[in-house]
């Protein structure tokens, strides 16, 4: 089992800037890709960023210039900077890492924090 916690969440206004970050812990070996999910109200969860282990990311395009995803093998972190902020990004955002053992994938969330941008 791989338990995620997030944090750096918040409210801020327009045009500002948070950065998330997601600490994974357990039994964390074979994680392969982490990345960031988001889900506003009445809407589908999305994928915002991912990073693989090789540190290849993609990013949903509203997204692309004003995120930026990394991590840190070394201390089982991924986050997620967020800058240029807008009111569309108003949502809870999760973090999700993958982990493949014996052959089988397994997916992992963490608890969601709230990202509240005002205009």
């Amino acid at each position: 089992q791989v338990q995620l916690v997030e944090s750096g969440g918040g409210l801020v206004q327009a045009g500002g800037s948070l950065k998330l970050s997601c600490v994974a812990s357990g039994s964390i070996f074979s994680i392969n890709t982490m990345g960031w999910y988001r889900q506003a109200p009445g809407k589908q969860r999305e994928l915002v960023a991912a990073v693989t282990g090789g540190g290849i990311s993609r990013y949903v395009d509203s997204v692309k210039g004003r995120f930026t995803i990394s991590r840190d093998n070394a201390k089982n972190t991924v986050y997620l900077q967020m800058n240029s902020l807008k009111p569309e990004d108003t949502a809870v955002y999760y973090c999700n890492v993958d982990q493949t053992r014996s052959g089988i994938r397994f997916d992992y969330w963490g608890q969601g924090t709230q990202v509240t941008v005002s205009s």
